[in-house]
């Protein structure tokens, strides 16, 4: 049986000390040549050529795709997040899963700072306008004087909340679960914070009790003059009534990083108001490497816990 560990996420440095160390044993490498995140019959195909273990990006981990597996044992997430591995096939079929929830935290939570600065000042906007000839200095608005609302308080959301509190805005804080706020945070209900937020940053789990948590109604709750930031999962938002409440100029705008369908194609593209960037997040270098050799670092661990690994300590 050959030994196969699949690498599916989009890019990936084969070259770390921990790849070399799973080569040395022994262990095929195989990288994900589609240069995208893999749908589900994909992914099937992939593990059907006797891989032991994956280091997963986004696809769907379902169901069907563990049970279409024979010789699957270990599944090392590079990411925080487990809503597309379902947790509940993995225990039935003796998967093991991990994840490397701390690499991402900074990184995504600065490109969540970015994205409100750059709505609040207009930056990407007059860069466009500049390009095409028009010169139309944008009159912006201070972070400082916002109150900005944050929906999700894990190590993102708080992160989050300790770069915005530098700058000194006011910070509303909903999380589902009872969580331990800093004095600098208020807590809010979810309509609360959509109510009074002068930007929204979602940082939640998708999952069912979260999908579309942020609708028609919810957005119909926020100021005019308000932004939606979702740097998180892109379930969370129902885009074609973000699409509304912007287009009707209901709401301001929005930051946008993650989207339901990826690459995203669809009518958000059509407004200027909305600023979007390419699920990347975690994307910063310092991290982008912690991340990876923590997730190669975790299979190793995985494959050590079944005894198919032997690590010298």
């Amino acid at each position: 049986m050959n030994k196969n560990i699949l690498f599916s996420t989009s890019s990936f440095n084969l070259e770390s000390s921990e790849c070399i160390t799973l080569k040395a044993a022994g262990f095929n490498l195989v990288k994900n040549p589609l240069g995208r995140k893999m749908n589900e019959k994909e992914v099937c195909d992939f593990l059907k050529d006797d891989v032991i273990g994956i280091v997963a990006g986004l696809e769907p981990l379902s169901k069907k795709v563990l049970d279409s597996s024979k010789t699957l044992k270990v599944i090392s997430r590079c990411g925080v997040g487990l809503d597309n591995v379902d947790l509940k096939a993995a225990i039935n079929l003796e998967i093991l899963v991990f994840n490397t929830p701390d690499a991402p935290s900074r990184p995504v939570a600065e490109l969540t700072l970015a994205h409100m600065l750059n709505l609040l000042r207009g930056i990407s906007k007059t860069d466009r306008l500049i390009r095409l000839g028009s010169w139309s200095p944008f009159m912006g608005s201070l972070l400082e004087c916002k109150r900005v609302g944050i929906v999700g308080f894990g190590r993102i959301g708080a992160k989050v909340a300790e770069l915005v509190n530098a700058f000194g805005a006011e910070i509303f804080v909903f999380d589902p679960f009872d969580v331990v706020l800093p004095s600098y945070c208020t807590k809010k209900t979810l309509d609360q914070l959509m109510k009074e937020s002068d930007i929204i940053s979602l940082h939640l789990p998708y999952n069912s009790e979260t999908h579309h948590i942020i609708n028609e109604n919810k957005l119909a709750l926020m100021k005019s003059n308000a932004y939606l930031l979702n740097l998180s999962r892109g379930g969370l938002v129902n885009e074609s009534a973000l699409y509304q409440a912007i287009k009707s100029e209901r709401i301001a705008g929005a930051g946008i990083d993650t989207y339901e369908s990826e690459p995203y194609k669809g009518p958000l593209i059509e407004l200027d108001n909305v600023l979007m960037t390419a699920h990347m997040g975690s994307y910063a270098i310092e991290s982008r490497g912690i991340m990876e050799r923590e997730a190669t670092k975790n299979l190793i661990e995985g494959l050590t816990q079944i005894g198919l690994m032997e690590i010298s300590r």
